[in-house]
Order: structure tokens, then sequence, then C-alpha cells
């Protein structure tokens, strides 16, 4: 079963970690509190844009007693394609092989647990929902990694403060997992995929978080403010990504095409990440994998 096999994953990776608990710790204090301090500072002033990290669960400022209706669907067309031709083979034995010696790359790092919580399978209404990840949310740091991994360890016990996502990839190419992909996230407050959203509590509005994977890039330095766009990612982050993500699509059965974007999914339209993001090489790399030859 998915849970079961999960839980081995999830269980390898943490023996790894304990370990190597010195790096896991090292990597946490690695980062420049002056980078992170002046980020969110800045954020909070509004002299920034937070483009990526959704900071907090947005609050219903008037509660309904009854289950307010879902939001009008906004079509999604994925810029991923289906391919079963023109794979690159060496693409595919390169990734094989860096997927074979993942426990190099790959690291579980406890998070606080303010930050996360279980999926659920009724909503605030008293009705059953579907917990079951069915949509991967991509979205970008904006600042280092060191500073997001900061935040999410960092005891939030306010719901409007929690944040975190399940898994950070960094430029160079380490993956950091941060919750357990059956537990549910925090990385999109407002939001909606196809009209779908869950209100699990009345007092918040409603969220994807509940049947959402939550996937982050760590933004190159040039991408440290407000603007459109930035440099872009490494071919490394796109490497590790494609490999977390095959592992997810072949995990919870999920189509491409539910690979999408937080700036898709933020009803607030204030989100634009992944800013910069690269469809066609993500295509490549997934294609060489054989995701994308589905119907």
């Amino acid at each position: 079963m998915v849970r079961d096999r999960l839980s081995r994953f999830f269980t390898g990776v943490w023996n790894r970690v304990e370990q190597h608990r010195p790096l896991a710790i090292s990597l946490a204090a690695a980062g420049t509190l002056a980078l992170g301090l002046t980020s969110w500072s800045l954020m909070e002033q509004g002299k920034l844009s937070p483009v990526g990290m959704e900071r907090g669960r947005q609050r219903e400022d008037n509660p309904s007693a009854s289950a307010p209706l879902p939001p009008q669907s906004r079509s999604w067309r994925s810029p991923l394609a289906r391919q079963c031709s023109g794979v690159d083979r060496a693409l595919r034995s390169r990734l094989n092989k860096l997927d074979a010696r993942s426990a190099s790359w790959r690291t579980f790092v406890k998070i606080d647990p303010t930050n996360f919580g279980d999926r659920y399978d009724k909503d605030a209404y008293g009705r059953v929902i579907d917990a079951t990840p069915r949509v991967v949310v991509l979205h970008e740091t904006v600042y280092s990694l060191s500073s997001a991994l900061n935040t999410f360890m960092t005891p939030h016990p306010r719901d409007e403060d929690q944040v975190s996502y399940h898994t950070l990839v960094g430029q160079d190419g380490r993956v950091l997992d941060l919750v357990d992909p059956l537990s549910r996230a925090y990385g999109a407050g407002f939001s909606a995929f196809l009209g779908e959203w869950a209100i699990t509590n009345k007092k918040l509005k409603g969220s994807i978080n509940n049947f959402a994977l939550h996937l982050s890039l760590e933004t190159p330095p040039s991408g440290a403010n407000a603007n459109r766009s930035h440099v872009g990612y490494t071919s490394q982050q796109y490497d590790a990504l494609a490999l977390v993500l095959s592992g997810w699509i072949r995990s919870f059965n999920l189509p491409p095409a539910a690979i999408t974007t937080h700036r898709h999914v933020d009803l607030g339209r204030e989100r634009d990440d992944p800013r910069s993001f690269d469809w066609s090489k993500l295509q490549t790399r997934l294609a060489a994998l054989g995701d994308l030859c589905v119907s």
C-alpha cells in the first residue's frame, strides 16, 4: 500500500538523518541570520512582495454558519505534454544513477510540529472530504534555503503564522523532506484547484492544503526581490525536482496535469511563484523517467 511504502521510505530517511544529525543541525544553522531577518522584515513592511512563501493561513473575518460555496473553477492547462518517444536515454541513465544514490543528497529534517498537521477526513461542517493528495503545487523560497528552514523550525502557535512545504530543493540539488506526504503542510493560504478547496477551520479561508503536496525550489540570489523573473533554477534542481515528483506521481497515481503552481492556485492573486520556471526542462526529465507516457 502507498502508506506502507511511504512509511518505510521515511523510516529509512529518518535513520539516515539520525546518523548524520550534526549535518542536519549545521544546515539549519548555516544560513545567515541577518539575511533571514532582513528579508522577512522587508516583507512585513511591504517593501518586498512575498511572491513565494505563503506566510500564514488567511483568517475568515465573518465565518459562515453554513458551508460557503466553492470558488468558480479556474481552468488549468498543464504545460507538460504526453510523451512516449524521443526520450533522452543519456538523461534517463543519469537520473537513474542519481536516484540510486539518493541517500547522499536527500535528507529528512524535523521541523516544528506547529507548522504542519494531519489531513482531515471531514471538513469544519462535518462533511466527509477526500484527503488523498491529488495536486502538487510548485513554489519558490524567494530567499535562501536556510532562511526558509529557519522559519519552519521556529514554533508558530498562531494559525495565521504557520507555514511549511513538504519538500525543499536547494540550488545544489539537495533535497530536504520536511513533512510526511501523508500529513498536511501549510503551503497555500486562500487557494483552490479546479474549483476545489477544503475548509477545515471555520475561522480560516478555504485552502487546498488538505489534499495538496507542496514543493519549493530555492530561489537564486537574483530573485530576492519583487521582480517578475530572475536567472532561473539550476540543472541540479531540475534533476532533483523530477525525481521527487516521479516518486509522488507513482505513489499517489497522480496525472502530470496535477502538477501546478502557487501562482495558479492562489485566490488572492498575490503570488507569482515559481518565477522563471522552465517547464521544458521538467518535461524532458519526467519523459526520461517514463512518467509522461500516460493517456
